[in-house]
């Protein structure tokens, strides 16, 4: 295997500095706020010296929205290594980590319905692939969760699917934490509970 140059390890360096930069600043301002000048600045590189690596402030919240499906793909690997957990466990795996990390602040807003990042991503042919690709395997916990009736199944697979991605731009969570009366892991245990078990007094126990 060739040995990768200095030169493009500092490239890789400055862009994986750059997109964390840009997944914080979405998380906390959202895309028509947050401005490249503030990018570059927080990483401390010039700004024509970003633009080397992302040519504009669409082009920059793209990527950082596939690193963050990019690892999305990684944690389910790590899932599908568990043969033995049932698929709501795997599910619920999912809500889980996608709860730690938007209180991690590395969650990046999901753009509105009209706006100009929405517009972009859905041409962005690498984000479309890897939403897909984490849509598909969702897809499949999802119907076998149905199937063994651990997920109702008289609900559309679809439903169920929109309801796990909302968790990840879910305002309970911040509202919860800058409440500061729970701990991040009980806020994840709350929402866990009322995203599975629903708001019903009694009803089928959230398994741990």
């Amino acid at each position: 295997m060739a040995k990768t140059s200095f030169r493009v390890q500092v490239l890789r360096a400055r862009e994986d500095a750059i997109l964390a930069t840009v997944n914080r600043l979405l998380a906390e301002k959202g895309f028509d706020v947050m401005t490249v000048d503030e990018v570059a600045a927080d990483v401390g590189i010039a700004k024509a010296s970003l633009y080397k690596h992302f040519t504009s402030k669409e082009e920059l919240a793209a990527a950082a929205m596939v690193a963050v499906l990019d690892r999305a793909l990684a944690f389910f690997d790590t899932l599908q290594a568990r043969s033995e957990a049932r698929p709501i466990e795997q599910l619920q795996a999912v809500v889980r980590w996608t709860m730690q990390v938007q209180l991690a602040g590395e969650m990046p807003s999901l753009p509105a319905h009209n706006s100009a990042l929405r517009t972009a991503l859905m041409t962005h042919k690498v984000y479309l692939d890897r939403l897909m690709q984490v849509s598909d395997r969702l897809g499949v916990w999802i119907t076998a969760a149905q199937a063994d009736g651990a997920v109702d199944p008289k609900l559309p697979p679809e439903v169920v699917l929109y309801t796990l991605f909302s968790r990840a731009c879910d305002p309970v969570l911040g509202l919860l934490k800058v409440g500061g009366n729970y701990s991040d892991e009980k806020i994840i245990e709350i929402l866990l509970s009322a995203c599975f078990n629903g708001l019903a007094s009694r009803g089928p126990r959230l398994v741990v």
